[in-house]
């Protein structure tokens, strides 16, 4: 004789609350980007396969958290739920913004020479996909967003989400780095490339932290250790966002005007000018993220 239960083993809410609703159209509209690319739109070099990676990343990654949302079997992971699908949501929207810009950027073309019209009908479709894609990502960040007054989630909070989006920032960082910049030419310059390798790795600490949950069997106060570091981060980047500029734009040391014979996509200037404004980009984050670490509180085990 089978005996009741204190509620029904699937979770209805995960596919029909308006965050479900929204995972469901990104395992769509993921899905359908991916497909349109493989089956005839194609793709080339490491930009495209980046595009690739993120549609296909994405789209497991939601199909895992929809899964064990509607089994509850999120409940059996040593993981801080909401921290996870939270900072999951927000690098999401970036990566898929990135991709829905890269992917037309570099593949879709007004005319059909030479790849035909059927190539191009379906890169353009999935284009349109990819751009539907970041925006369901982007309204899950929404509706899931810490709101005035509201017990949550860290990740969840605008403290949380600059976080991702300063990780974010920092990669890209260092995919400019490691393209010709130079950067190991003076020593002010090592610098640099060291405050933003020691930020990132913190600041990727401070997430796993968060999303595993584990911030509570520290042996120091972590809310208070991440305001520090924030505010370290500051002065951090305050310095490399006056040192990059002068070694590498300085006519001194530098070039202030980009050199006439640089080939397009094999020029360290480009690559500096690229690490200059998202220096800048992460400085204005971490001020962000400060001001706003002092009005929120950690819940770990949400």
């Amino acid at each position: 004789m089978m005996e009741g239960t204190g509620g029904p083993y699937l979770n209805t809410a995960a596919v029909t609350s308006p965050v479900g609703i929204a995972r469901l159209l990104q395992m769509t509209f993921g899905c359908a980007t991916f497909s349109l690319v493989a089956h005839q739109g194609g793709f080339s070099a490491a930009y495209g396969t980046f595009c690739m990676f993120v549609w296909t990343f994405c789209f497991a990654v939601t199909v895992f958290i929809i899964a064990c949302e509607f089994t509850r079997l999120h409940s059996c992971l040593s993981l801080s739920w909401g921290n996870f699908t939270a900072a999951f949501a927000m690098l999401a929207t970036l990566m898929s913004v990135t991709a829905a810009v890269i992917y037309p950027l570099y593949f879709v073309q007004a005319g059909c020479y030479p790849i035909g019209c059927q190539v191009r009908d379906f890169r353009i479709a999935a284009s349109v996909f990819a751009g539907l894609l970041f925006l369901a990502y982007a309204a899950e960040v929404f509706l899931t967003r810490a709101k005035p007054g509201q017990v949550t989630s860290y990740m969840a909070t605008v403290s949380g989400l600059l976080k991702i989006v300063q990780a974010f920032v920092a990669c890209i960082i260092f995919g400019a780095l490691v393209n010709d910049s130079q950067y190991s030419k003076y020593v002010a310059t090592q610098w640099c490339v060291a405050v933003y390798s020691f930020c990132f790795v913190v600041t990727v600490v401070v997430v796993a932290f968060s999303v595993t949950g584990k911030t509570a069997l520290l042996w120091f106060p972590f809310e208070r250790s991440v305001v520090i570091y924030t505010f370290g981060a500051v002065l951090l980047y305050a310095s490399a966002a006056v040192i990059w500029p002068v070694f590498c734009f300085d006519s001194k040391y530098g070039s202030p005007r980009r050199p006439g014979l640089c080939a397009k996509g094999k020029c360290p200037w480009d690559s500096q000018l690229v690490i200059a404004i998202f220096t800048y980009v992460n400085l204005l984050l971490y001020v962000l993220d400060l001001a706003y670490s002092q009005r929120i509180r950690f819940v770990s085990h949400i």
